[in-house]
């Protein structure tokens, strides 16, 4: 891609796509990285070429998850134990009836 007018033009038509999540511009800055679910490459690239003249599908793969943390999980917290008086009433001792 020439020029930053270019590179929007680029990601425009490719945002318009039916199932793509995003478009990042990728480490040369000639490249385009769409992710999404169910993105039909050919179709992507038809409309590429029909704005650029040129298009190309470098791979296709699927998005990798980011691997697991490795971290141990915090321990676990000792309940805080607390006192609380109780008050109990007597009965009184005399009574009348």
């Amino acid at each position: 891609m020439q020029s930053e007018k270019s590179k929007s033009k680029a990601m425009k038509i490719a945002v318009a796509m039916q199932g793509v999540s995003s478009v990042i511009v990728g480490k040369d800055n000639d490249r385009l990285e769409v992710i999404g679910e169910g993105v039909d490459s050919v179709c992507l690239a038809k409309s590429l070429r029909k704005k650029f003249c040129f298009a190309d599908i470098v791979s296709i793969g699927e998005e990798k998850p980011p691997p697991p943390s490795n971290c141990p999980p915090p321990p676990p917290c000792q309940p805080y134990c607390y006192a609380s008086p109780v008050y109990e009433t007597a009965p009184p001792n005399c009574s009348f009836m």
